[in-house]
């Protein structure tokens, strides 16, 4: 199995399939996971394959190569800032894996949850009141307080029900404008 890494093509939306069959005329190493989602349609339900990531196909590409992929019709750019430029060739395995053994895959908004990340919960009885996260298993565990018994508890929670919010500065540097300004220094 090749290990190499896989680059990203971002293409124009809802080009991805097109996309893909240029890079196999081209014969150039692609891959563009899809999914199965079924549709109502007026008459009936049918049963679509959409890509996985919308927007992106994954190729594995050379400097040699790298013009033909970002000169096929569709593709925007080759994706790359020096750091995230790239995914494993595990990751991409693991993808096919997963689409190909039946398991439910689907697209999901990113949500940047580490643990220690401050959230608001969306959903449920504790709809409202934030916390931080503690640990993921199966679903989300989050701390929350109640501050007037200076006491914390944990709840599980599904991914969907959290939103992330913004870290308060830990110490706000209070704004100080000078007053006076004499010879030597400055006076408040």
């Amino acid at each position: 199995m090749n290990e190499n890494p896989w680059h990203v093509l971002h293409v124009i939306a809802n080009h991805e399939k097109r996309v893909a069959k240029q890079l196999a005329v081209r014969s150039l190493e692609h891959y563009l996971p899809l999914y199965a989602e079924s549709s109502r349609w007026t008459d009936r339900t049918v049963l679509l394959e959409r890509p996985l990531f919308t927007g992106y196909v994954f190729v594995r590409c050379t400097s040699q190569t790298r013009l033909a992929f970002i000169s096929t019709p569709g593709v925007i750019s080759l994706l790359g800032d020096g750091k995230n430029e790239t995914v494993s060739a595990v990751e991409i395995a693991r993808i096919r894996y997963g689409l190909a053994s039946g398991s439910l895959v689907q697209p999901h908004p990113y949500l940047p949850v580490n643990v220690g990340t401050p959230v608001r919960v969306l959903q449920g009885a504790f709809k409202g009141m934030t916390g931080v996260v503690m640990e993921f298993r199966h679903r989300c565990r989050v701390i929350l307080s109640l501050a007037a018994v200076q006491r914390c508890f944990s709840v599980e929670v599904d991914l969907q029900d959290i939103q992330t919010i913004p870290q308060p500065e830990l110490y706000p540097m209070p704004m100080r404008i000078p007053l006076r300004v004499g010879a030597n220094h400055l006076s408040m």
